[in-house]
């Protein structure tokens, strides 16, 4: 979002021709005018208003945990970043430059699962179930806006620090369209809340948010775990505070993470780049450089797993230099004991589904 009042006063027509030609689209998909296909097997979509950073990877692999051990469930993505394009299949020996970060970060976490990326979702939807005819479920990442296509669950994410109900369209702001496409959504998620969010703070964020009767509304924050290296996972480390360490990475948001570890290391150095960024050698030679201009014994580098997908490609450099990364591990976690409540209501929908 722009928080320069001035520079939200000059990106306001740009945003407002914007915002007319989303609602003529969306005009066109509430009549019918432009059609939406429904496909007989249950999609379940993760998805968001604004530009990124809402935390729809981690909520994903959630759901992923949730269902793999009862149903047989795959995951859909466009596969942003990459360079290939069309319908693809990922496999664990793919990168994140023919793949996606986020579709390879699946695959490896999840490797018993199809992953497939496309930017037409309804046209891969098909050629997944010719692949597999015995998938029973279809979760799509990121797909709140692809309206070609009607979702059977749409869940919607929003930030808790940065919720669409202050944000702006872009290029004002970060909202791809207007705040009040939230009514599509079945279940809301409101992402990266304090650990000790109280109820006083959740009521008051509610009635901000004036949901619908028909939406549940849950609040999430991450829990971080061990970091361990990223060649040998099961190198591990106790953030003991006694660590000098460099974090890297290409986030939508860096400060929840860095947040996290400056009071869990004895200092702390952040080299950031945009979101989904491919790492080039020049950027590997500059993590490098100054990971040696910490003068420690006790020095690490820090990363998320997203972007040991995208360092990855650079192994041979990584190892012959030396370079002790570790990756930091994130799961989701449903506060006020609401964890089953949301299971419960994804299992219902998936029990209930009719073609």
């Amino acid at each position: 979002m722009q928080n320069d009042p001035l520079t939200r006063l000059i990106l306001a027509p740009f945003a407002l021709l914007y915002g007319m030609g989303v609602s003529v689209r969306n005009f066109l998909y509430r009549t019918e005018l432009l059609r939406s296909f429904r496909f007989d097997i249950p999609i379940i979509c993760v998805g968001n208003l604004t530009v990124g950073g809402s935390g729809k990877t981690p909520h994903t692999e959630y759901l992923v945990r949730l269902l793999r051990e009862y149903i047989r469930v795959a995951t859909l993505s466009r596969g942003y970043g990459r360079k290939t394009r069309g319908f693809r299949i990922v496999h664990p020996n793919d990168t994140a430059r023919n793949a996606g970060d986020e579709p390879m970060q699946f695959k490896r976490k999840f490797p018993g699962i199809m992953v497939a990326v496309a930017e037409e979702r309804t046209m891969a939807i098909p050629q997944m179930l010719m692949i597999d005819p015995d998938l029973q479920a279809i979760i799509l990442d990121d797909g709140f806006q692809h309206r070609s296509m009607k979702a059977g669950m749409n869940i919607l994410l929003t930030e808790y620090e940065f919720p669409f109900m202050t944000d702006y369209l872009v290029p004002a702001g970060r909202l791809r369209e207007w705040a009040s496409a939230y009514k599509r959504a079945n279940t809301l998620v409101v992402s990266k809340c304090p650990q000790d969010l109280t109820e006083a703070q959740r009521d008051e964020f509610l009635k901000k948010m004036q949901p619908y009767s028909y939406q549940n509304v849950y609040f999430s924050a991450y829990e971080y775990f061990t970091p361990y290296h990223i060649y040998e996972p099961s190198l591990d480390i106790n953030l003991d505070g006694t660590h000098d360490v460099l974090l890297v990475c290409g986030i939508a948001r860096p400060q929840y993470l860095e947040a996290y570890l400056r009071p869990r290391v004895k200092s702390l150095t952040m080299i950031s780049f945009r979101d989904h960024h491919l790492f080039e050698k020049t950027d590997i030679g500059r993590i490098r450089n100054k990971f040696e201009e910490i003068n420690s014994d006790n020095k690490i580098i820090i990363t998320t797993e997203k972007d040991t997908l995208r360092l990855d490609m650079h192994k041979p450099y990584l190892l012959q230099h030396n370079l002790p990364i570790y990756a930091l591990p994130i799961e989701v976690k449903f506060l006020f004991n609401d964890g089953e409540k949301f299971g419960n209501e994804v299992k219902e929908f998936l029990l209930n589904f009719k073609v």
